[in-house]
């Protein structure tokens, strides 16, 4: 029986993120710059980590309240041991349409058969250039992008749908918009340009490195034949476009120039457990984790739930402004805890 709630702007809840660790092979300056994120950098504890049973838990629940997609994220979910065995817990939900998966794709031929034999179908693929001194100046990991497309490669020819985000910056990799729609148009892979955002505490994000949709709409139709796509379903947050001579589409993901707060459904789970209502909240979210092992009932985690979702208001991109932005530095919680 699925309980039909909504939050303080009447958002419906859809959408579970479920981020398995913290930690990542690379060292992407928007994400986890080396500066900060060093050898020396101390990542969470096993013990700190929601266990598979634990997320499977909170899974199950949330589906009573209405979730029906799941994605796992991070830092980099690959890098959790036996991953493989959480997608087979979590397809055996009750009420679990979808599960999809967010990686930067290095170690999918290494874990990619396991994750598929489980049930997992659909990848997000992290690509934030094509050609390989610009995509290694931005992993500061010295991996090139030709390495990743191999590996995208491998992915489809198992049978998964792939889907690859590029996070655009000016000056970065904005001259990668035209050759990445290219090259993806004729694999027919769905690519996403999302718009540089001031996720965390440590990207030096402003303004003026913002490619907005618009700026990179008009790079697109210089080169290509588009049309745009009506969306598929509620709170779709890329607005999508064809190519007209092959059908091939691809989308922008607008959330500093055209927020999508309004319809946004989803509940966020960082890899120490907490609740978050919000990509961009203030830290802290409330403890799942202890609140779980302090050995509540499913009863109590549903209503715990429920409380927690009929308060949400968050609408950081709605409001965000310099001033705004200015006066959360080093409040928010940090990507590589929440997943993108």
């Amino acid at each position: 029986m699925v309980e039909q709630i909504t939050d303080k702007l009447g958002r419906p809840i859809r959408d579970l993120r479920l981020s398995v660790t913290d930690r990542c092979n690379f060292r992407c300056d928007y994400c986890m710059p080396k500066e900060i994120f060093g050898d020396d950098f101390v990542f969470l504890p096993k013990d700190e980590l929601l266990t598979f049973d634990e997320m499977a838990r909170i899974a199950k629940v949330y589906t009573q309240l209405g979730v029906k997609k799941i994605r796992i994220t991070g830092g980099e979910p690959l890098l959790r041991r036996d991953l493989y065995k959480l997608i087979y817990k979590l397809n055996e939900i009750d009420g679990v349409e979808d599960i999809g998966l967010t990686t930067n794709g290095l170690l999918l031929k290494k874990h990619g058969q396991n994750l598929y034999n489980a049930g997992l179908r659909r990848i997000n693929v992290s690509l934030d250039a094509i050609d390989d001194e610009v995509f290694q100046a931005i992993n500061n990991r010295n991996i090139k992008a030709v390495t990743i497309l191999d590996q995208i490669d491998y992915a489809v020819s198992i049978g998964f749908h792939v889907k690859v985000n590029m996070v655009v910056q000016k000056g970065v990799n904005d001259s990668q918009i035209v050759p990445m729609v290219q090259y993806f148009k004729e694999k027919h892979i769905e690519i996403r340009f999302i718009e540089f955002m001031d996720v965390g505490n440590d990207n030096g994000w402003d303004f003026s490195k913002v490619v907005s949709k618009a700026d990179m709409l008009n790079m697109i139709e210089s080169k290509f034949d588009i049309s745009p796509v009506p969306p598929k379903y509620y709170g779709e947050v890329a607005k999508y476009y064809r190519h007209n001579d092959n059908d091939a589409q691809f989308g922008l993901i607008t959330s500093v120039s055209q927020s999508f707060c309004s319809t946004c459904t989803r509940a966020r789970l960082s890899s120490d457990g907490k609740f978050y209502g919000c990509l961009f909240s203030e830290i802290d979210g409330f403890n799942v984790k202890s609140f779980m092992r302090s050995g509540v009932s499913d009863n109590a985690l549903l209503e715990q739930f429920k409380a927690l979702w009929s308060i949400r208001d968050d609408r950081y991109s709605d409001e965000r402004t310099e001033q705004t932005v200015a006066n959360r530095k080093r409040k928010k919680i940090n990507m590589n805890y929440i997943g993108g």
